[in-house]
């Protein structure tokens, strides 16, 4: 049926592939509010991924200490967002878990030049409708639904628990900025302007994000995108933005982009 739906509305991203995945998602969000039935599945999704990693990872024999010059030059390496070990690590260490990837998006590891992991970045699919962003850049409602595909949001960023060296992730934003345009258009055929994402400040300061030259631009309300009755209570968050390129608001608010 999602099939189906993609190619009546003739949806397919940049580089021509059917939003099959984006059109399973809509259906199943409007079964869930009520407003349409779906016949019974004809058979059980498997799920190569568990939510919850079957055995931790251990961590190295020893911490990871010492200065940033003596672990550099990193290596940034793709992975497949699905990836088991990627998937694990989240899982296991960053307070969020997994949330595993849908649609767009692009995975890495960041390794030491002792080619030992040090950290994990995700990218996704940016926020649908934030007041601080949608007000720094200028956008409407119909210019945000036009070209929200130009944000990537940084839904995860770990630095690995046993590793402890100043600046490492102020150096790892860095690295990660001046490559991610490229990785992205390669993969997906159309370019991302600009990056954003969310800091709990109730855990968090921002600190590395601010060192990396991201830009703070206002908070979140403490409400979930699901909370349509406003009952729901969900932290405060921080919105940090970091543009990719020079006239960023211009890119996202013209008419052909």
């Amino acid at each position: 049926m999602s099939v189906e739906l993609a190619q009546a509305w003739h949806w397919h991203t940049p580089t021509g592939q059917l939003k099959d995945m984006a059109a399973r998602t809509l259906l199943l969000k409007l079964e869930q509010r009520g407003l349409i039935t779906l016949p019974p599945r004809r058979r059980t999704a498997s799920r190569r991924l568990p939510l919850v990693p079957e055995l931790p990872l251990e961590p190295p024999a020893s911490l990871i200490t010492g200065t940033l010059r003596a672990l550099t030059p990193l290596t940034l390496d793709l992975v497949a967002g699905t990836q088991p070990a990627f998937s694990r690590t989240l899982a296991t260490h960053h307070y969020l878990g997994y949330g595993g990837p849908v649609g767009e998006h692009l995975a890495y590891v960041v390794r030491d030049r002792q080619g030992r992991d040090v950290a994990c970045l995700l990218f996704g699919a940016a926020a649908w409708k934030t007041k601080p962003r949608d007000g720094w850049i200028g956008w409407n409602d119909a210019t945000r639904a036009r070209h929200l595909h130009l944000i990537a949001n940084n839904s995860r960023f770990l630095i690995l628990p046993w590793v402890r060296v100043p600046h490492l992730a102020s150096h790892v934003l860095g690295r990660i900025t001046r490559r991610l345009a490229v990785d992205w258009q390669a993969r997906y055929g159309h370019p991302v302007h600009l990056l954003e994402t969310f800091v709990e400040r109730d855990r968090f300061r921002g600190t590395c994000y601010r060192a990396a030259n991201w830009i703070p631009v206002g908070q979140t309300q403490g409400r979930s995108r699901q909370d349509r009755d406003r009952t729901l209570c969900v932290p405060v968050k921080d919105i940090y933005l970091y543009a990719l390129t020079p006239r960023v608001r211009e890119e996202l608010c013209r008419v052909d982009a």
